[in-house]
């Protein structure tokens, strides 16, 4: 049996694991280091119409969001299943930590350039920022290596789905352990599906819960979203022995699934 003080150096292990970028192949020069994800809510006292709302989005996103030299992407999402049906993510991605500041700084300077009468500047975030309610939730995220890229951009019927996973942090885990079932994981069951048009891991920087990390995967449909699952089955069945199954199973806590819907500009 472990004493207290074994514990303790096991499970910091594996935090500072959770917090350190896996070692496999990526090139990193081009992947973002951060995603910021922001989760508001549509206000039921919003007067405009949806196709305003598009426009207005479309017209910041233009003059202000693609001429930040600090932002990387950027990608709104509506609820499909979640537990909020008035959910809208916005989410931003960063070359690294420093780039979250100078965006926010950038984007005030932006904004003074494509409207510099104030009136008017002050009207149009006003308008903009009326389609939402006063509350709203950040996060931000670390990218980790072992993405699959989504080729040919965003269709019509795509749909985006989190899986949420809480880590758990066993007395008899490792890093190597870990990262060299994740691997395993990764090239051959997450890379051979081909339902899973693209995958994204990231996890916790900051935020309400250290233990998250997340797989953020695209497919093309809702019928995809259960080939999806089904080959995942399929392939891990191939891909890790039983007993591979079981010590990659015992990093995870619960977690949660939620679907959203791409908002195309």
């Amino acid at each position: 049996m472990k004493t207290t003080n074994q514990l303790f150096v096991a499970m910091l292990t594996l935090l500072l694991f959770f917090n350190s970028p896996l070692s496999f192949a990526q090139d990193d020069a081009k992947r973002p280091m951060y995603i910021s994800v922001t989760t508001t809510y549509w206000s039921d006292d919003y007067k405009g119409t949806p196709e305003e709302w598009r426009a207005i989005e479309k017209e910041y996103m233009e003059k202000v969001t693609k001429k930040n030299e600090f932002i990387m992407w950027t990608g709104y999402f509506r609820h499909l299943f979640t537990d909020n049906s008035n959910e809208v993510i916005y989410a931003q991605t960063y070359p690294n930590w420093d780039a979250i500041d100078k965006a926010a700084a950038r984007n005030a300077e932006l904004e003074k350039e494509a409207w510099p009468d104030k009136e008017a500047r002050e009207a149009f975030l006003k308008k903009m920022n009326s389609a939402y309610t006063v509350y709203h939730s950040d996060e931000i995220y670390a990218t980790m290596p072992g993405a699959k890229e989504l080729e040919g951009g965003i269709t019509e019927d795509m749909i985006l789905y989190v899986r949420q996973n809480k880590m758990a942090f066993p007395e008899d885990g490792s890093m190597d352990e870990w990262e060299a079932l994740h691997k395993k994981v990764f090239e051959n069951v997450i890379s051979k599906n081909e339902y899973a048009k693209a995958y994204y891991p990231e996890r916790h920087a900051w935020g309400s819960d250290k233990r998250d990390f997340n797989e953020v995967i695209y497919v093309d449909s809702m019928c995809d979203l259960e080939k999806m699952f089904d080959k995942y089955m399929e392939l891990m069945k191939t891909a890790l022995t039983e007993d591979e199954r079981k010590a990659y199973n015992k990093y995870f806590g619960h977690h949660g699934d939620y679907l959203y819907i791409p908002i195309r500009f």
